[in-house]
């Protein structure tokens, strides 16, 4: 079984910068991406960024684009999402996803970290 273990996240003022991370465990030699998915309150689950490990393709929303950079840990099974010029909008329960070779689902989910902007 593969797991996800989301950390930092918290409270910051708007235009204030926050890093988030997120380490897998178990069996993950075959997984080629991971990324962060988001969720406020009263809204649906949506893509924020992911980075393939192969050619390291970064692949971000437009609402983030220009203020978080998605990065490997370490050559870990890890990501860091690392946000800046952060806004109210940004408010929401942050979720990382890994994704295997050969599958177009994202496989497994970490468990959330919250991350709130004050303005």
């Amino acid at each position: 079984q593969v797991h996800l273990v989301e950390s930092g996240g918290g409270s910051v003022q708007a235009g204030g910068s926050m890093r988030i991370s997120c380490a897998a465990s178990g069996p993950t030699r075959t997984s080629v991406a991971m990324g962060w998915f988001r969720q406020a309150p009263g809204k649906d689950r949506e893509f924020v960024a992911s980075l393939h490990w192969t050619d390291y393709r970064q692949t971000y929303t437009d609402s983030v684009k220009g203020r978080f950079t998605i990065s490997r840990d370490n050559g870990r099974i890890a990501v860091i999402l690392q946000m800046n010029s952060l806004k109210a909008d940004d408010t929401a329960v942050y979720y990382c996803a890994i994704k295997y070779r050969g599958q177009s689902q994202w496989a497994y989910w970490g468990q959330g970290t919250q991350v709130t902007v004050s303005s």
